[in-house]
């Protein structure tokens, strides 16, 4: 038996992480990351991405979902309390989830049983922003920007010794006399690649501003949201079901000002740095399971929707479990 040959397909936030997990656990083993895209034209490159998975973010069970989130939070924790942490792009962030609808809005059961802290606001704290606010929540959590996250995981993957090829593929057979097993972490790609037609694209825009004096992001009705990072503070959002088009809108640009602006009046002040528009790659089940193809071996690992900086690092873990159990079916031995 020969080195085991792994091919990741995907170089966003899912693929980089599971092939850089890949290496820590099987250090003998050849890993090579295959894109058509890499860092700034990645989707991950545009994510806010704050610590929050939805509560209707789903695995194949409640377990093994929960099991995701706590995984995630425990690696990019380690990571902001490393050395490493600027580098990489994680902090730690506090801030508030208002509504003036419904109290079940501001709930939220995978960071109440994760994050260091998650209680309700004061009525003081209500007043915080205009509007009619009933209920929030106050809770910190951990912020990882992209735009530093995947070169700085993409060169250490490199440094360890793996390869990167850019090129795009278009059916998974191809690959079966190049590996041996192959991670599958084409988000969006997966729904012609596998004709997986639960895959749905769901269209987002963000404005990203100059606004040093915000430290405290806040979460609001209607997808709106005001998130500070180390490079600017994101303003957000919108979720267009079902569209393809990553064209900026200059109604959801004025829609997301308006709603951000009256959450937190003192932005209207704030100089625009950037915007972005993209595809978040939805999967009303996130897919994390084997297959196999001819003489080739799969593990999927896509279908993130907006969560694939927050899951991640938990679903990566999961995928490598299932990369032993196929090595093992295939050759018996304990270690890759």
């Amino acid at each position: 038996m020969g080195v085991l040959r792994v091919g990741v397909l995907g170089a966003g936030v899912v693929g980089v992480t599971t092939a850089t997990e890949l290496q820590a656990e099987f250090p003998t083993a050849s890993i090579t990351i295959i894109a058509n895209k890499f860092n700034e034209d990645t989707t991950s490159e545009i994510a806010a991405g704050i610590f929050r998975p939805s509560p209707s973010f789903a695995g194949p069970t409640t377990e093994i979902t929960s099991q995701w989130i706590r995984d995630s939070y425990n690696y990019y924790d380690a990571l902001r309390r490393s050395e490493q942490a600027s580098r990489a792009g994680v902090s730690q962030v506090s801030g508030y989830i208002l509504s003036s609808v419904d109290p079940s809005l501001v709930q939220n059961h995978f960071l109440e049983r994760t994050v260091p802290l998650y209680r309700r606001t004061t009525e003081e704290e209500l007043k915080l922003c205009p509007g009619n606010w009933k209920y929030g929540s106050y809770f910190t959590t951990l912020v990882t920007e992209c735009t530093k996250f995947l070169p700085w995981s993409l060169e250490r993957f490199k440094q360890t010794g793996g390869k990167v090829v850019q090129k795009t593929v278009t059916k998974l057979q191809d690959l079966e006399h190049s590996f041996d097993i192959v991670m599958n972490c084409t988000g969006l790609g997966a729904k012609h690649l596998c004709s997986d037609d639960k895959m749905v694209p769901i269209r987002g825009q963000v404005i990203k501003v100059y606004a040093p004096w915000m430290k405290t992001f806040f979460y609001a009705e209607n997808d709106t949201y005001v998130i500070p990072r180390s490079d600017g503070v994101i303003l957000g959002g919108c979720r267009h079901y079902d569209s393809s088009d990553i064209s900026l809108s200059p109604h959801d640009r004025a829609a997301i000002k308006e709603r951000c602006f009256k959450l937190i009046p003192s932005l209207q002040k704030a100089r625009v740095l950037q915007e972005h528009a993209g595809l978040r790659p939805h999967r009303s089940v996130v897919r994390v399971e084997p297959e196999v193809l001819g003489k080739l071996k799969v593990v999927h690992n896509y279908g993130h929707g907006g969560y694939g900086v927050t899951a991640a690092p938990g679903t990566s873990k999961h995928a490598l479990k299932l990369v032993q159990q196929l090595h093992l079916s295939t050759y018996g031995h304990s270690k890759l």
